[in-house]
């Protein structure tokens, strides 16, 4: 004859490993399902249009990148930049002839995301906390 007590403590023992199997699948598949694609690489070089909201005022700009330099078009204004990439997906940009106080800051840049011809990035200047995000579009090579 069965005791039981000894065919309680089955049970419960094995309601508990399904319990847990079952959380460790949950866990799994939502991990799986929201991987982030970061391939930075090729953003390295080409040329870019890029938008950023600051303020309610969304701002635009096109730019050129050619591995360490940058050159980009702001409001009818050119100015160029060193790229001095950290990582694959983080560059720090130092502008070249810096007009005022301002642009002698150096800017940290670190892509988020990226997709076939975009990546969302966010940006800083080096040593402030405050951060914020832009998208910049791939439009040539």
């Amino acid at each position: 004859m069965m005791d039981p007590i000894k065919n309680l403590k089955n049970k419960s023992l094995l309601t508990e490993n399904i319990y847990i199997f079952s959380i460790a699948t949950t866990l799994l598949l939502f991990s799986s399902c929201n991987s982030i694609e970061r391939d930075c690489s090729k953003f390295r070089t080409g040329k870019f249009l890029t938008q950023t909201e600051i303020n309610d005022t969304t701002y635009s700009s096109v730019f050129t990148r050619n591995g360490n330099i940058q050159i980009e078009n702001f409001n009818n204004s050119i100015d160029s930049s060193s790229c001095r990439w950290i990582n694959d997906c983080e560059l720090v940009l130092r502008t070249l002839n810096p007009k005022s106080k301002s642009e002698l800051k150096n800017i940290h840049i670190k892509i988020l995301t990226t997709t076939d011809s975009s990546y969302t990035y966010e940006y800083s200047f080096v040593g402030e906390k405050r951060k914020e995000i832009g998208l910049a579009l791939k439009i040539g090579d």
